[in-house]
């Protein structure tokens, strides 16, 4: 069981970088693309983050199930899980805005890329204090 704790947890730490990195990318995308009118490095990596770490929050996600059945779907493990299925959502949200940004359509205001870039930061607290503490 140790190896599955080991292989979510770097799956997590994969995906996570995903969720932090693609919404903060996509600010810096939509400046390249204002100045250049174009597709260039920014895009570029904000896409391929996206993309690499969406298999690995599917392994997260399939990791944490199994993790689930092993402490015997505890209170707490419910609550952790509801709360990465909405940070599923963001994930997928995310992949709308990037989606949009490839065909050069940014209708967002880095305010509210800001704002939604925080948003995962927030969740992703609580699901730590959950997974630490145990509180239930």
């Amino acid at each position: 069981m140790d190896w599955i704790k080991v292989i979510h947890l770097l799956c997590v730490m994969g995906w996570m970088a995903g969720i932090f990195v693609a919404p903060r990318g996509l600010i810096y995308w939509k400046r390249e693309y204002a100045t250049t009118g174009q597709f260039g490095p920014a895009g570029d990596l904000t896409f391929r983050v996206y993309r690499f770490s969406l298999g690995l929050g599917v392994l997260a996600v399939a990791t944490g199930v199994i993790l689930a059945f092993h402490w015997n779907w505890q209170g707490w493990v419910w609550a952790k899980l509801a709360l990465v299925a909405l940070l599923a959502v963001h994930y997928g949200w995310t992949g709308r805005l990037v989606a949009r940004a490839k065909q050069g359509r940014f209708e967002e205001s880095e305010f509210y890329l800001r704002v939604f870039n925080e948003v995962s930061v927030l969740g992703t607290l609580v699901v730590l204090y959950l997974v630490v503490f145990k509180p239930f």
